[in-house]
This record gives C-alpha cells, structure tokens and sequence, in this order.
C-alpha cells in the first residue's frame, strides 16, 4: 500500500527520525534488538531514516531495503546513497512476495509497515522465509485500536480489514516459530507496540 499525501508528511519529517534515532532504537537495543555485523532486510524502507537507523544504532553491517512506493525509495537514495559507503541496497518490492532467496538474513526490521498490509499474515510468513534460522526480527507496529481512532480515520489512509492487535500479531510469529526475545514495549498509551522476536531452527 502507497501512503497518502498525510501520511507521507508524517513519516517524512526530521521529527519522525528523531523519534527512530533516539528512542525506538534503544528500546530495540534493550530488548534484543542488537545487530553488530548482520545483514538485514528492511521492509517498507520510506525516506531511508530507518536503514540509517539499523547501520549507525543498532550496528548493522549491511541494509537491503525495499518499499512498495517508488517515491520513498528515491526519497532513501537521495538520504542513504551519499552517507552510507555502499552499505545499502534499495529496490521496490511487495513485503507479501519478497524477491529473496529462503534464509537470506540475519534479520529482518519492520518499522510501522505491516499496518498497511491486508494480509499482514502472508507478510509475516515471507519474513519468517528468508530469515536465517536463529534470525531476527524487529518490529514496530500499531494496533487496530489506534487505527479506529479519529486522527488516523480522518487523515491517514488504512485498510480496514483484517486489522490486528498486539496480541494477536504476537501469536501469529509464535505460530510461524518466531519466538519473542521479551515481552513487546507498548507505546503511546498501547497504539504501538516494539518487539523483537527469534526465528527458530
């Protein structure tokens, strides 16, 4: 899913990559989250703060990062190609048919993608797929109750359906055998919730 005019303005903004430099990183750190050496897909790579934010805080060796919206990934080569000494690759991709090999990465981020997915299921699936065994999978998500609330009705553009809760997207990793590091961090009184879980053998 593209994002809409709103959302593209608040994804696209320095205090948005304040927020993933300074306080989700860390939060990803303390519960697991490190990344010393890896190499790591990223998936829905918007303007590129979230590949610079897995290289510089969270020790990254090397970022794939794709996006459905062709315009952010510009946006991600105009930020990353310049700063990040060929660290990281960029392309469009469907998180739901992922272009990769079966067991490509040490890890996989998700920051605040799958939200945007119907089904957000098949895309847990194919991260589970190209994640090495012992693999890692960080996420930042928001639940469905902070998607019926009138700010994101009104500006933001969703899906409706098949939403999920920060319950129920914990059960289908356990379900695909992505076990949980530590309980997920809620966040903004439980609209987000932080995780990092672990792709069994």
């Amino acid at each position: 899913m593209k994002l809409n005019r709103a959302e593209a303005l608040l994804v696209n903004n320095p205090v948005r990559a304040l927020v993933q430099h300074f306080y989700e990183a860390p939060v990803l750190r303390n519960i697991g989250g490190t990344l010393d050496g890896k190499r790591v897909l990223e998936i829905g790579c918007g303007n590129g703060t979230g590949a610079k934010v897995l290289l510089d805080r969270l020790g990254a060796k090397e970022v794939i990062a794709v996006d459905l919206d062709v315009r952010q990934v510009r946006r991600a080569q105009r930020l990353l190609f310049a700063n990040t000494a060929g660290r990281v690759s960029l392309m469009t991709a469907n998180v739901r048919q992922l272009p990769f090999r079966n067991e490509s990465f040490d890890a996989v981020a998700d920051f605040g993608v799958l939200h945007h997915v119907v089904e957000w299921q098949a895309g847990l699936s194919e991260v589970r797929r190209v994640l090495k065994p012992f693999g890692r999978f960080l996420f930042e998500e928001v639940t469905r109750e902070a998607l019926k609330r009138w700010f994101y009705r009104t500006f933001l553009d969703h899906p409706t359906e098949n939403r999920f809760s920060k319950e129920e997207f914990v059960a289908e990793l356990q379900a695909l055998g992505i076990e949980l590091t530590s309980s997920p961090r809620s966040l903004l009184g439980g609209d987000i919730f932080v995780g990092v879980g672990r792709r069994l053998a």
